[in-house]
């Protein structure tokens, strides 16, 4: 089976979303969308709108806090659970810079314990992920 897009605690059980979610926690620059350049598609997502931001950087507040306690980044948190996730399931991130390749590449090397796989699975549970995932007319053409 192929998945893409976002996969996470947030959208579990939704075969058409993969990673993306988890991948946005550990984005730094993660502000509203008017802070996007024109060409990036972000600015048409409503999880990126003014009125959504907020409540969406307190949950990657919280996976912050559990990446600190392991000792590693927060996308690098959000990839080792995902991981964690089952040996059917195979990340694929996203990187822009070579430093982001060579953290991603290291999330497969940390250990979480159970402890950490549930506080990271609870720092986004689904129902407080503010703003659809995509705009009202992706999510139609792609049937959800």
């Amino acid at each position: 089976m192929g998945m893409s897009l976002a996969y996470g605690a947030a959208e579990e059980g939704e075969s058409l979303r993969t990673l993306d979610r988890a991948v946005e926690l550990g984005a730094a620059f993660l502000d509203t969308r008017d802070q996007l350049t024109d060409q990036d598609n972000r600015r048409r997502w409503p999880r990126f709108a003014r009125e959504n931001v907020a409540a969406n950087l307190a949950l990657a507040d919280d996976v912050t806090r559990v990446a600190a306690e392991i000792g590693c980044a927060p996308a690098q948190a959000a990839l080792a659970w995902l991981l964690a996730q089952g040996e059917d399931i195979v990340a694929i991130p996203g990187t822009k810079r070579a430093e982001y390749l060579e953290q991603n590449a290291a999330a497969a090397d940390l250990e979480l314990t159970a402890e950490h796989i549930r506080r990271l699975a609870e720092a986004v549970p689904g129902a407080a992920v503010a703003g659809d995932r995509y705009p009202a007319a992706a999510l139609n053409r792609l049937g959800l």
